[in-house]
């Protein structure tokens, strides 16, 4: 076969392998914001749990960067629980907490935080935080196991949330319209803030009880 053509087979096949991140051993994917640790987050038959009795900031960052990529992942929240995933972070020590540089898809509690007003709505499920609203809400009942799938798409400038099955939102990564989403949001003044493409992704921890499991992610 010619050399070539095995190399761009091999170089197809790894691009389009799902990396399955979620060990059960934390640390092999895993680690705090700007630490070495897991603190705070525990693997339990390899569904992540956050400790909300640890008061420092433990975002679990992925080890490696991505640039353009799906991630699949299943989660849960208790009554009141917060939490998000981040793309893109700028793990910086100048930056306290990694939203301060990576924009969020929202994982929270609808039941308990929606009050249906519109602009609260882009602070739900299946939003980009503060930017971009989800089109219908489609989380599963509190308590319940929930499913993203997540498309960061750099090289098509697009990228696009499945909630349960359910495409809920949509949105361009650069250019002038997304310049425009964070103008009209409250990071408008944040000089950190998503002016990178690529870097690792992260699970944030807001001071409440949230579940993962099921995180795959396959680069594009």
């Amino acid at each position: 076969m010619n050399l070539i053509l095995v190399l761009f087979i091999m170089f197809f096949n790894n691009q389009s392998k799902w990396v399955d991140l979620s060990s059960e051993d934390i640390s092999e994917n895993w680690h705090t914001y700007l630490s070495n640790s897991v603190e705070g987050w525990e693997s339990k038959d390899k569904v992540y749990v956050l400790d909300p009795s640890d008061k420092k900031n433990n975002g679990l960052v992925s080890n490696k960067q991505y640039h353009s990529f799906i991630l699949s992942l299943e989660w849960k929240v208790d009554k009141g629980g917060n939490s998000g995933i981040f793309w893109a972070l700028n793990e910086d020590p100048k930056y306290s907490v990694p939203y301060l540089t990576a924009p969020e898809i929202q994982v929270i509690d609808d039941e308990y935080y929606y009050s249906g007003d519109k602009e609260n709505r882009k602070h739900m499920n299946g939003s980009v935080y503060d930017m971009v609203p989800p089109s219908m809400l489609a989380a599963n009942p509190t308590g319940e196991w929930n499913k993203y799938v997540i498309e960061i798409n750099y090289k098509k400038n697009i990228g696009n949330v499945n909630l349960n099955g359910k495409d809920v939102s949509s949105f361009p990564l650069k250019g002038e319209a997304w310049v425009k989403m964070v103008e009209n949001s409250k990071f408008k003044s944040w000089e950190g803030f998503a002016k990178t493409e690529k870097g690792p992704i992260a699970l944030q921890d807001h001071d409440t009880k949230v579940y993962y499991r099921n995180i795959k992610i396959k680069e594009l």
